[in-house]
Parts: structure tokens; C-alpha cells; sequence
């Protein structure tokens, strides 16, 4: 089977490349000229672990191409992905436009029964909207071609997303014709064989589904954010009080830890666009809504740490930060607590020494170097080079084990804040650094 994939992002690129290591004949369609290039000659524009080795074998094998227009292959093609991103409005909202404009072009160009599968997160009612810009296309051409729209949400890990599409916990697929469910189980069919939940349903429930997941998950690590600094007035312990309700089977140990909040491309923009249908249709998601206000709260927990260790004036102290992504194994930066510490600190001013394993490059992008005031670090100790503090924001491995007499050589100060509480107090303390972190 033929088909072709819509926008060569995180979700685009991993999608394709897994289709395509499972036998599909895949396309991969983006307008970005550059990136079409860079990905013909083997250079992946995202870091995740494996996927370069799986573009290159099944671009190698004849499985796998880039492109940059849909027009090219859209005669070869009987299925188009869309998974083209739907960034935030300023008001919370997805921004529908790349979706739309693909269901254009989609309209402009089938000339046979074609179905258009949504893969890219979007609100309840967005197929609707879809399926419309289709046929306002074909009735400019004055054609009769017969499509189907479907809902195929995303549900993959960063950092693991090829085994989350390989050995997914589920599949939702929304379809209301006979149709497009024969054509997607026939995609599927590699997992329903090996015994994985493809869950067939109506289109809207597959659309909700996306958001309640990410909703659910996000609600878990706030909820768990505010017992911790509750625990932090009280004189508890929040790691033991998440094995106690962790043991529990009906809650689960899973997104109970507590931290300094969390980020990404999928939880921040997911939790404000479910926040912002709600109130579309007349209903306040106000456990949603508590959500997203805990979480931006939390991002500011580290610094507030800080400065109960150091004092309030951190003009001219010198803090190492220790990881940069907003969680291990990528190097994604949006809406990552990393940012708002440093930019916090910058405001305060403070000298920052950076260092995250992977993403490093993606930090100086986006803040430069800070007015001569950043220094990009060479290793966690290196950073740690004459700092007054150092703070934990993303607790990759390598980070995990530090060796502590080094870190307190290498330190002008003796503050430590770990804003992911993966260290053990005693290590730190016998290593003469005093240490905070979050609910403990």
C-alpha cells in the first residue's frame, strides 16, 4: 500500500518512518525545501533516539521519500496523513490554518476516491471543518471525486517514540464509513496481528480522546506539583507519599512525580486548547483550566528554592543549569521550565552556565548568549565551574550519578536546588553542598 504523509515534523517523520519499516510504501511531503534536502541526504532535523538509523535503512530499502508538494504523488497514493503542526493562538486555541490549507490542496488535487486521515492534534469538530474545505475545492474544480475524512490522533513519547508507534498501547482510529475503516485496518493490520488494541470509533470521540489523554496526564503531574508544596509547609515527604498512593491500583504509579512542572509541544498546548473548546461551547473545564495555572506556577519553584538557599539578590551570581529540554531523551525546548528559569534569573541578574547532553544547539537559537551574560558549558562539571548554585531542570542519566566532591571542587558556592528530586540528600550533604528540592 501506498501513502503519503503530510509535514516532516516530530509526528510526521517518526510516523513515516514506522509505516514504511512496517512495509507501506510511504511519502513524506513537506514544503520546506531545505529540510526535504537535508532529509534526502540523511540528516534528521529532530533529535530522537533511532529515527536517523530508520530513515536512512528504509530510505536505503526504496520504502521511504521526500517530497515537496502533495501534487507529486498524490496519484499513487490511497491514504493522505495530515500531520502538519497546530501551534497555540495567543487566546489558547489551535491554530487550524496548516490543517485547513493541506484539506485544500487535498481537494484541489485528488482525481480518484482518496482518504485523508488527521493525524495532527485538533479540537472536536476539526474533520468537520476538513471534510468541508475538501468539497469547497472540488466544487470550485466542478468535480465529483469521492474522499473520506478520518482521525488517527498521535499518542507518542518523545525520547520513545519509535517503540510507542511499534508497540503502542493503542490505536484510535475515528471513521464514519465502512470504507475508510477497511482501508485503515489494512495500515493497521501489522499490529493487530501482534495482539495491540486498535480501537475503532466515531470521529469526535477519536478527536477527544487526544485531548482528555493529555489532560489526564498533565492533571497527574500538577496535582502531584501541589501536594508537593504542600508537603514542603508541613514537613512531609513527597516521594513517600507518591509509593503510597502509587500502590494503590487504581491510581497507578505512573506521572506522580513531582518536579518543576512540565512542557513540551503536547501537555502545555493541549490542556489550553481543551480548556479553550470548553468555553466555545459553553462549559469551563475548571479542573483543566487549575491545571494549566499549577503548572505555570511550578516553573518558578526552582528559582524561589534558589533563593531561599543564596538570598534574594542573585545580581551577579553565577548558576549552572543542568539540562535544557523539557524532558530527558529530546532536544524540544518549548514550553520547557528550563526558560523560565533562565530567563527569571537573567531579569534577576544573574550569570548563567548551561548544559543539557543534546540540546544545546536548540538553547542558543533561542536565547543567544544572553547579552554576554550565558556561557554554554562543555560537561555538567564545566558548567558547574565557579558557580554560586547549580540547579537540576531535566534529569537526563548522565546526570543522575554526579560525582559530588568534584562538583563542590569545581563550585565557588555550595547550593544545590534538584528541580526533579532524583538525588539522594545525604550524598549531597556529606559532600558539603546544601540541597533543596521540590516537596521534600
Amino acid at each position: 500500500m501506498k501513502i503519503a504523509i503530510v509535514g516532516t515534523g516530530y509526528v510526521g517523520l517518526v510516523t513515516g518512518a514506522c509505516f514504511a519499516e512496517m512495509g507501506l510504501d510511504v511519502t513524506c511531503v513537506d514544503i520546506d525545501r531545505q529540510k526535504i534536502e537535508a532529509l534526502r541526504a540523511g540528516r534528521i532535523p529532530i533529535y530522537e533516539p533511532g529515527l536517523d538509523a530508520l530513515v536512512a535503512r528504509n530510505a536505503a530499502a526504496g520504502r521511504l521519500h521526500f517530497i515537496t508538494s502533495l501534487e507529486e504523488c498524490i496519484d499513487r497514493v490511497q491514504v493522505v496523513f495530515t500531520a502538519v503542526g497546530t501551534p497555540p493562538d495567543e487566546d489558547g486555541s489551535a491554530d487550524l490554518s496548516h490543517v485547513v490549507e493541506v484539506a485544500r490542496t487535498f481537494g484541489r488535487t485528488i482525481r480518484r476516491y482518496t482518504l485523508l486521515v488527521i493525524k495532527s492534534t485538533v479540537p472536536v469538530g476539526t474533520a468537520a471543518r476538513v471534510r468541508a474545505a475538501v468539497g469547497e475545492e472540488l466544487a470550485r474544480r466542478g468535480a465529483e471525486v469521492a474522499f473520506d475524512v478520518a482521525s488517527n490522533p498521535e499518542f507518542l513519547k518523545e525520547g520513545a517514540a519509535i517503540k510507542d508507534f511499534m508497540s503502542p498501547d493503542r490505536v484510535v482510529v475515528g471513521v464514519d464509513s465502512d470504507r475508510a475503516r477497511t482501508l485503515l485496518s489494512r495500515i493497521y493490520r501489522p499490529f493487530l496481528i501482534n495482539h495491540f488494541r486498535v480501537l475503532f470509533m466515531d470521529i469526535p470521540s477519536a478527536e477527544m480522546t487526544k485531548y482528555a489523554a493529555n489532560a489526564m496526564l498533565a492533571t497527574r503531574i500538577s496535582f502531584m506539583n501541589d501536594i508537593a508544596n504542600l508537603c514542603d509547609r508541613v514537613g512531609a515527604d513527597v516521594e513517600c507519599v507518591r509509593q503510597g498512593i502509587g500502590s494503590d491500583a487504581r491510581i497507578g504509579n505512573k506521572f506522580l512525580y513531582a518536579g518543576c512542572g512540565y512542557g513540551g509541544s503536547c501537555f502545555p498546548k493541549d490542556v489550553k486548547a481543551l480548556s479553550r473548546t470548553g468555553r466555545e461551547h459553553g462549559y469551563a473545564m475548571e479542573v483543566v483550566e487549575a491545571v494549566d495555572r499549577v503548572n505555570e506556577r511550578q516553573k518558578l519553584v526552582p528559582v524561589g528554592k534558589l533563593r531561599a538557599l543564596v538570598g534574594d539578590d542573585l545580581r551577579g551570581r553565577c548558576i549552572a543549569l543542568w539540562g535544557l529540554a523539557y524532558k530527558p531523551e529530546t532536544d524540544d525546548m518549548r514550553e520547557a521550565p528550563s526558560l523560565v528559569a533562565i530567563r527569571t534569573l537573567l531579569d534577576a541578574g544573574a550569570r548563567l552556565r548551561l548544559y543539557d547532553p543534546v540540546a544545546m544547539d536548540e538553547c542558543r537559537r533561542r536565547l543567544g548568549d544572553g547579552d554576554g551574560r550565558i556561557v554554554y558549558a562543555a560537561s555538567m562539571y564545566d558548567a558547574a565551574l565557579g558557580a554560586d548554585a547549580v540547579m537540576l531542570m531535566t534529569e537526563w542519566k548522565e546526570l543522575r550519578m554526579p560525582d559530588w566532591a568534584r562538583v563542590r571542587e569545581a563550585m565557588r558556592g555550595d547550593a544545590l536546588v534538584d528541580g526533579r528530586n532524583i538525588f539522594d540528600r545525604a550524598e549531597v550533604e556529606a559532600a558539603g553542598l546544601r540541597y533543596a528540592a521540590i516537596g521534600k
